[in-house]
């Protein structure tokens, strides 16, 4: 199978069938289980980022100095990407509170924003649709280094898409999103990938030189949204039994991505 193949199935593996997987999930499943797709998530993405993308890109990288300023500057750009969504959600809040606005309704406002993580349904939408977009880049960008790095980095993107995508359909239905709406919509955003990946596979094979840069980009976004977006949130249940659960579906996460390195053969 050609690159190009390689990189279709997987973005739209990573991108419709998340989705499908997520709409099963999140129509059945109260919000409590999340957690523990989250925990699997983290352990998947640290996993792909510390066994197969930083070694390949420092292994492959003319400069391992500029590579590591890549992976600097990428968690600083997360940041002030994370800082810039957040400062729009504090703006419509502020707007929420002019005095045309009954005490009431913004009290219900805040109530809402609460239960959906502080971000509308359309919000989360928008910033879907760039998350897949970016995401089907760095499939293709992962491929064109190595097809084992490619699918390892599909996997885990996949893994941390059904439970993102999860969390978008329970923020959509309490939004007031009808199910056929919120599958529609989670659609359309995840088609986003597909294009990414194409975008990129174009754009991408003439810049060989620029895949293990860009790869640790990648493993920048990976490690931000792990450690600062994914992890604080398991902080929430400190006791003992759902540390116990959520650091062995960590452990799974982890295990997985090395599983699929053994069974395709890449391993040292």
């Amino acid at each position: 199978m050609s690159l190009f193949l390689w990189i279709l199935v997987s973005t739209i593996a990573g991108g419709v069938l998340s989705v499908a997987a997520a709409a099963t999930v999140a129509f059945k499943a109260s919000p409590a289980r999340i957690p523990m797709l989250i925990s699997y998530a983290v352990g998947a993405m640290l996993g792909a980022v510390f066994l197969e993308i930083l070694p390949h890109a420092f292994h492959s990288a003319p400069s391992t100095k500029a590579l590591g300023g890549v992976i600097l500057l990428g968690l600083i750009v997360f940041f002030v990407l994370e800082k810039l969504v957040l400062w729009r959600h504090h703006h419509g809040d502020e707007l929420e509170t002019a005095p045309s606005q009954p005490v009431r309704g913004h009290a219900h406002a805040r109530h809402g924003s609460e239960t959906d993580g502080g971000r509308s349904g359309m919000m989360i939408m928008v910033g879907d649709t760039f998350h897949n977009f970016v995401d089907g880049v760095l499939i293709a960008a992962s491929f064109l280094a190595n097809p084992q790095l490619g699918l390892v980095t599909a996997l885990a993107i996949i893994a941390h898409e059904v439970p993102q995508e999860v969390g978008d359909f329970l923020v959509l239905l309490h939004s007031g999103f009808s199910k056929r709406q919120a599958l529609l919509f989670n659609l359309g955003s995840s088609a986003a990938m597909v294009l990414g990946g194409m975008l990129g596979y174009a754009a991408l094979s003439a810049l060989q030189a620029w895949v293990p840069y860009l790869l640790g980009f990648v493993a920048a976004g990976m490690i931000y949204v792990s450690v600062a977006d994914l992890i604080p949130g398991l902080h929430r249940r400190p006791e003992l039994k759902a540390t116990l659960h959520q650091t062995a579906l960590m452990g799974l996460g982890i295990v997985s991505i090395w599983v699929v390195r053994v069974l395709t053969g890449h391993v040292d």
